[in-house]
């Protein structure tokens, strides 16, 4: 089968975007990988496919890792899904809605920037009690779409992060299906680095929305940072995470904001 794919960038992270309005594709997760596969496929973190909506949003979103597995949300690709589909549309929209498993998001179209309204962060927990070989970090965890944890350190760029996310990836504090796994440290107050190994991907990857919003939640709640909280991140671009604190430790309005490309299009045979 020849597959007609797109590819986009958002802050380094990089994916495959299929339009499957007519519902024709059906990708196995062996299929999936091997586009996501950097030297026998495309290559991308990710797999984005466009389908119908069922609940009343313009679009379904639909987001698969590089291991072929379906993942509830991913930041960056949100905001890549909020540029693919207003193209789609036939009159430039200000916003674009799409349906994922983590519920109904909204992309605004800012200038050159795409804003995506995130979801309400769950299950956080200051100090999650969990430690790891070798770094000497506290490890805050909290659920911003797919789970993260997040571990502040004084020295980002010489932090093992691949040998320390994989052993809190598969912690036995966040099975079954484990955790992604961030790293950050402070440039000033409000804002931050942060260097991210992602499940399903299984290694670093240069950005991760829903981590930088983990992240930039965890910076606000140690050092009372407002928002917005800039993160840097090692694809080198700068976003800007918004927030409003509801409660001590619970947030709504929650926004990522920053650029979405296109790269290029192409055929390939599957």
């Amino acid at each position: 089968m020849l597959l007609h794919f797109y590819k986009m960038n958002g802050a380094g992270n990089d994916f495959v975007v299929v339009d499957n309005r007519d519902l024709s594709l059906n990708l196995t997760g062996d299929q999936i990988e091997l586009l996501c596969d950097r030297h026998r496929g495309v290559g991308a973190d990710g797999l984005l496919a466009v389908e119908p909506a069922e609940n009343g949003a313009d679009f379904k979103f639909r987001y698969y890792n590089a291991d072929g597995g379906e993942a509830e949300m991913c930041g960056n690709g949100a905001r890549c899904f909020g540029r693919f589909t207003a193209a789609l549309m036939e009159e430039a929209p200000d916003q674009v809605t799409f349906e994922t498993i983590a519920g109904t998001l909204a992309a605004e179209i800012v200038d050159e920037n795409i804003r995506i309204a995130m979801s309400d962060p769950v299950d956080l927990q200051m100090d999650s009690g969990a430690s790891v070989d070798g770094l000497d970090a506290t490890l805050h965890s909290v659920n911003t779409g797919v789970p993260h944890v997040v571990a502040y350190v004084d020295d980002l760029e010489n932090t093992d992060v691949v040998r320390h996310g994989r052993a809190i990836r598969n912690h036995e504090r966040f099975a079954p299906k484990g955790t992604n796994a961030n790293f950050a440290t402070v440039l000033s107050p409000g804002h931050i680095a942060i260097r991210t190994y992602e499940r399903g991907v299984e290694d670093e990857t240069l950005a991760c929305g829903t981590g930088m919003v983990a992240c930039a939640l965890m910076h606000h709640l140690l050092t009372g940072a407002p928002a917005p909280v800039k993160v840097d991140v090692k694809g080198g671009e700068t976003l800007e995470i918004g927030f409003e604190k509801t409660g001590e430790q619970q947030f709504t309005k929650v926004t990522l904001t920053g650029t979405a490309d296109f790269v290029f299009e192409g055929d390939i045979e599957i």
